[in-house]
């Protein structure tokens, strides 16, 4: 396969690794309220190709595991606990007092659904990809259609209403469609081909239907989880893909390019403690200085720059992330926390 590199796959680590650095930029914005209108523009696509393509990397690895797999039962079982982890670990961080909108409530579901349907043979797999598609959007609208009823039911009803398809933000009939695609993407290689080519030439007209809509034809604005905001997902993650497979898999790729790649992998591989780090430090300006009317650069900086360096000097001297050596423990696929490296600057080669 094209895009491996040693054990390990470099196209998902970096696809994870500019997931997360989209949605530390995009948790910043707060604080640079003052920005010109252009700018704003990118901040609002780095937003928002942040959750799609982090449930696309959760369908690829989910697949790596059924790969490696040789027990069903405890495969599923492994993959639920992780799940049930990150739900409890959105659910302590959401009263950490940040202003983030936590997704890994809905990440943790994502997985608890997503893994069984990985079971099905790929054509199988696609259909039901097709299918879910189709019935997304209308079941958002008709949750929102109920939504008075399911705000005054219980507390664990509200919540998984929430997550599957009433959220603001984050919605599992939203991401459910990149997470199964993500595994199809890796059961075909994660390659230049065809389809590849395909993601890539649909990008841009996915991505154009919203703003055509809205105004060129006037229509109003899409609603979060309707077909057009899809599609202006679909745009953002197709484009992404298809520009990291290429870079990855160039037969002889540039220094640059490794060495753009080299940290974004590391930050791919501890994303879920990066993620934490941020949220935490995110809370703190919060209680500190609210919501500001000017810029703040110093805040800006230390809620993005500074936890990608914790990230790198963290795996650099250290190794495993210490939330993903948790969820390898308390799932029963542990990491070593101390990884002894050779070099300074190639990733881990452990899956």
């Amino acid at each position: 396969m094209a895009a491996v590199r040693g054990e390990r796959l470099i196209v998902p680590d970096v696809l994870r690794g500019v997931a997360i650095v989209a949605m530390l930029i995009a948790h910043a914005a707060p604080l640079l309220p003052q920005l010109p209108g252009a700018v704003r523009f990118v901040v609002g696509n780095v937003n928002d190709v942040a959750s799609p393509l982090f449930a696309l990397v959760m369908g690829m690895s989910a697949q790596l595991v059924w790969n490696s797999s040789r027990r069903t039962g405890a495969t599923l079982l492994q993959q639920g606990i992780r799940g049930l982890v990150l739900i409890a670990l959105g659910l302590w961080m959401a009263t950490w007092g940040s202003w983030v909108v936590i997704v890994l409530c809905c990440l943790g579901l994502l997985l608890i659904v997503g893994v069984p349907l990985l079971l099905l043979r790929t054509r199988a797999l696609a259909v039901v990809l097709a299918i879910v598609v189709v019935i997304g959007a209308p079941l958002n609208e008709l949750a929102r259609g109920q939504i008075v009823p399911i705000m005054t039911s219980n507390v664990v009803v509200r919540s998984l209403a929430d997550w599957t398809v009433l959220g603001h933000s984050y919605r599992l009939t939203n991401l459910l469609p990149f997470f199964l695609l993500g595994a199809l993407l890796l059961r075909a290689g994660l390659r230049r081909d065809r389809t590849m080519w395909i993601m890539l030439a649909i990008a841009p007209f996915a991505y154009a239907l919203r703003p055509v809509l809205e105004k060129g034809l006037h229509v109003p604005a899409a609603v979060s989880g309707s077909y057009p905001d899809t599609l202006h997902d679909v745009g953002l993650v197709f484009a992404t893909y298809a520009v990291i497979v290429v870079l990855a898999t160039l037969p002889r790729r540039s220094t640059v390019v490794d060495g753009v790649f080299a940290p974004v992998r590391v930050w791919g591989q501890l994303a879920l403690s990066l993620y934490l780090l941020h949220v935490w430090i995110v809370s703190l300006w919060m209680g500190s200085i609210g919501w500001p009317t000017a810029n703040v650069p110093l805040a800006w900086a230390s809620i993005v720059i500074l936890p990608l360096v914790v990230a790198w000097l963290w795996w650099r001297f250290v190794g495993t992330g210490p939330v993903e050596w948790l969820m390898g423990a308390v799932s029963g696929r542990p990491k070593p926390l101390i990884v002894r490296r050779r070099s300074a600057v190639t990733a881990p080669t452990s899956g």
